[in-house]
């Protein structure tokens, strides 16, 4: 090792000295400026503030003050990395959370009208219903009152049918009773009794027989007027009418009364048939109609029970897209309050990031002309050492 004479390096030693403090002073001056112009650039910072402490500090170390810088632009991009980082977050959250919002919202519109439709249907489906029921209660009514009138036609039928054939009876035994005075080969006797086993034994034993009870009425009818005047006649017939001169044969006399009584009988028979004719047609008309009508109530009740399942399925639908509402609703809230929470969160971030990031940008920048200038001064002062002893030797 070399040793320097002592004389030597007293005389080197003051240049040499203020050689480095000139070096030193003015690299700090300008770090000074550098962070002073860092600390203007971006909001007050306390790292910014110990930094400036440190370079207008009597015994200050450049190497400290450099490691200060070093970790204030590792902070400061950190937080420009945690700024873009957010940025993104904020972005991403809001597309999705307005994604979500409008997707809840088109499936809050789709469910209310889901609703509003299945409401209509409601509606429509329930008055089809009244109307089915109301159009089987008249039809049920419409059969009662159709049964009803077929009864009371049949029965009128019936007495008509009845009375018409009583009334032949009495023409037809008056006729054969004219024909027995007026016409006797056209008279028709009534039958011989038959005897009867006990009637025979009766005669045997020379005893009388019970004379024949007399019918109920003309020809079995109940009807006795004519019974009446024969018995006011005493049995026999009345005398035929006094004819006129120009007529000498009872035939003749006979066949104007016999005639009418012949036209009466064809009436008669006239009318039974065309009764007989409209009682067919209306039974037929009757039966068909009841077929028809139980055809039409079958296929009404299928219908109505369609209907009701129908119903029963909008009520049920109309429920569930109700509810199903009510849970959308509340999610469609609960996504609108996040969107304002990441409102809270974001907009301050995203409104100034710009201003924020070019204020770190000149922190930065200012940081790092600070950080050049003091490791130029530290590169001046071992250039000083190495000249202060290079003159010492």
């Amino acid at each position: 090792m070399m040793t320097i004479p002592w004389s030597c390096s007293k005389k080197a030693l003051p240049a040499s000295f203020v050689q480095v403090s000139v070096t030193s002073a003015a690299s700090r001056m300008r770090a000074l400026a550098a962070v002073r112009k860092a600390q203007q650039a971006g909001p007050n910072r306390p790292q910014l503030d110990f930094i400036l402490l440190a370079l207008q500090g009597k015994k200050v170390s450049f190497d400290k003050v450099i490691k200060m810088i070093e970790e204030m632009a590792a902070t400061l991009k950190q937080e420009q990395l945690d700024d873009d980082h957010k940025k993104e977050y904020c972005a991403a959250q809001f597309d999705q959370a307005d994604d979500k919002k409008k997707g809840l919202e088109r499936k809050v519109s789709d469910l209310e009208t889901a609703i509003a439709d299945a409401k209509e249907g409601i509606k429509t489906t329930t008055g089809e219903i009244e109307a089915l029921q109301d159009s089987t209660k008249a039809l049920d009514k419409s059969v009662a009152e159709a049964t009803e009138q077929r009864k009371q036609e049949s029965a009128d039928f019936q007495g008509l049918m009845a009375s018409d054939s009583a009334a032949k009876d009495i023409l037809n035994f008056a006729k054969n009773r004219l024909n027995k005075f007026y016409n006797p080969s056209q008279y028709k006797a009534p039958p011989k009794r038959e005897l009867t086993d006990e009637d025979r034994a009766t005669l045997a034993a020379g005893g009388t027989l019970a004379p024949t009870e007399a019918p109920g009425g003309i020809a079995g009818t109940g009807v006795t007027v004519l019974s009446q005047v024969r018995e006011h006649n005493h049995g026999a017939p009345g005398p035929a009418p006094e004819a006129p001169g120009a007529y000498k044969k009872k035939g003749a006399e006979s066949g104007g009364v016999i005639a009418l009584v012949d036209l009466i009988i064809k009436d008669l028979d006239k009318e039974m048939t065309v009764a007989k004719t409209e009682e067919k047609d209306s039974q037929a008309d009757y039966e068909q109609m009841m077929s028809d009508s139980a055809s039409k109530r079958a296929d009404d009740t299928k219908t109505l029970s369609n209907k009701q399942g129908a119903l029963a399925n909008l009520q049920a639908s109309e429920q569930g897209k109700t509810e199903e509402k009510g849970s959308t609703v509340k999610e469609l809230g609960a996504t609108v309050q996040y969107i304002q929470s990441l409102h809270a969160e974001c907009d301050w971030l995203l409104q100034y990031f710009d201003v924020r990031k070019e204020a770190r940008t000149s922190e930065i920048d200012a940081l790092g002309k600070a950080k050049a200038v003091l490791s130029g001064a530290d590169y001046s002062l071992v250039q000083a050492k190495s000249v202060k002893f290079l003159s010492s030797a």
